[in-house]
């Protein structure tokens, strides 16, 4: 693997050429008139949060969207319910461009639409990575792209992912191992930023799931002899992980939590759970310090006489990135521009930056980044997956306050007010503009298919670091027992 993304670094200049074309004025028409409804949608999914492959009111509110504009939908697709692929036109002659839609939200990250600190009482989850706004902008671009075919008379298809479960759940991988993603010539998404980017780059392959261990409970005082701790097997186990931080290859990342740590002090734990995440640029690297999280967890259930269980909940592949499609997408980016605020939203982001501790100027959400094709991500997805599937491409817009970082309650903020949907809308446009420019030029579509091959390799084989058959459904409920 490790010489594919080599090969991936040295060719980001191979296909570079520059495009430059004129912003079809109809599109962005139709954008303006659904941009109400696009807030409103994208406000729906902030107001109702909900964790991975729970998202049923949400995916049942986007799949209403598209039916209502003549999308053709299949639910509940890959095993998985809040799942679907929503389609409009016919292949014949022209491309089919995917687009992909998360709405999954964050545990703990309640939050209101406010500049300050403020949770919601009785609500738990919040939208702290924006993906109420991520599926809201990829509906409305889909809509415009097929009022374009409609109108227009042109070939090719549009479709509309629904992904659940971002957030630690692989969804898109189950997808991807469905072969949904077949015949697709071109794929692209968004994501919700604090600045307006089309770079493109790899991010980081992950690997995640839960280690549960089961002792015998005891009281703790009276008769501690007869206990067997389950949580001593958990606290093991991190310890031999953070000893282990010092000899893996540089650049891997290791995450834990402890998700149950049993529920009274005075009963020794007869149950406990740590859930951890492995991240690398290079899977065989995340396989392999996995493997030995593994040894080291019969290790700690050796040594603490109590046994060991493991769920696999995620695994995602580092991105494939090209450079064909991001030169598209930054020439409609530059169509659009960023996101210019009005004077109640400057008293907003004023007040927020307060909070945060990088604060660029807010001139910033205005502003173009500038175009690159060797980004080097920290942050992991299960784009990624898709990415070695099909020729894919996305982008970044400020809907977030210059500064913000992603899983903040900032960013929850900014997501559920106007900030955040104009930001979607930038989204909405730019996708919209790219599709329906390789809608037009099968020749950009064939030299993205060229690149995308050159970079995957001819040897390569889709092999996914996510090895179970069945989608996790259960895996943002409370530790399983």
């Amino acid at each position: 693997m490790k010489p594919i993304l080599l090969r991936a670094a040295l060719l980001t200049c191979l296909f570079s050429a520059p495009v430059a074309w004129s912003a079809p004025a109809d599109v962005v028409a139709i954008l303006d008139g659904y941009a109400i409804r696009q807030a409103e949608v994208g406000r729906a999914l902030w107001q109702q949060p909900e964790l991975g492959y729970l998202e049923a009111d949400s995916s049942a509110l986007l799949q209403r969207e598209l039916r209502e504009a003549g999308f053709r939908i299949e639910a509940g697709v890959a095993g998985m319910p809040t799942a679907f692929v929503a389609s409009y036109g016919t292949r014949g002659n022209g491309p089919v461009i995917g687009l992909l839609a998360e709405m999954d939200a964050l545990p703990g990250m309640a939050q209101a639409a406010e500049p300050v600190r403020m949770a919601l009482p009785g609500q738990d989850a919040g939208q702290a990575c924006g993906h109420n706004l991520f599926g809201a902008a990829s509906v409305g671009a889909a809509r415009a792209i097929a009022q374009w075919l409609k109108d227009s008379g042109s070939a090719g298809q549009v479709r509309v992912y629904g992904t659940p479960a971002e957030e630690g759940g692989s969804g898109k991988v189950y997808m991807a191992k469905a072969g949904l993603f077949d015949g697709v010539d071109v794929v692209l998404h968004w994501h919700p930023s604090a600045e307006n980017s089309a770079a493109q780059g790899t991010s980081l392959a992950n690997t995640s799931g839960k280690f549960r261990f089961h002792g015998r409970a005891a009281h703790a005082a009276i008769a501690p002899d007869h206990g067997r701790s389950a949580l001593d097997g958990v606290e093991a186990l991190n310890h031999m992980a953070n000893l282990m931080r010092e000899h893996v290859p540089e650049g891997t990342r290791v995450h834990y939590v402890i998700s149950n740590g049993g529920a009274a002090p005075n009963v020794v734990p007869d149950f406990a759970e740590v859930y951890y995440y492995v991240r690398h640029t290079d899977p065989a690297v995340v396989r392999d310090v996995f493997e030995r999280l593994h040894k080291a967890a019969e290790g700690a259930a050796m040594g603490t006489g109590t046994t060991v269980e493991f769920e696999q909940t995620g695994g995602v592949f580092s991105m494939l990135p090209n450079d064909t499609l991001g030169q598209v997408m930054q020439a409609a980016l530059q169509q659009v521009g960023g996101v210019r605020y009005d004077a109640a939203e400057q008293t907003f982001a004023q007040r927020m930056q307060q909070t945060l501790e990088e604060r660029p100027s807010l001139e910033a959400a205005m502003q173009l980044q500038p175009y690159r094709a060797d980004m080097a991500g920290s942050a992991s997805t299960d784009v990624g997956d898709v990415s070695w599937n099909a020729p894919t491409a996305g982008l970044s817009t400020a809907t977030w306050v210059p500064g913000t970082p992603a899983h903040s309650w900032q960013a929850v903020a900014a997501s559920g007010m106007s900030i955040g949907d104009k930001g979607a809308l930038n989204a909405a446009k730019t996708m919209a503009l790219a599709a329906v420019q390789l809608l037009q030029s099968p020749e950009t579509v064939r030299k993205a298919r060229q690149e995308f091959n050159t970079r995957r390799g001819t040897e390569f084989r889709y092999r996914p670091l996510l090895q179970r058959d069945t989608p996790p459904l259960d895996y943002r409920s409370k530790a399983a027992r």
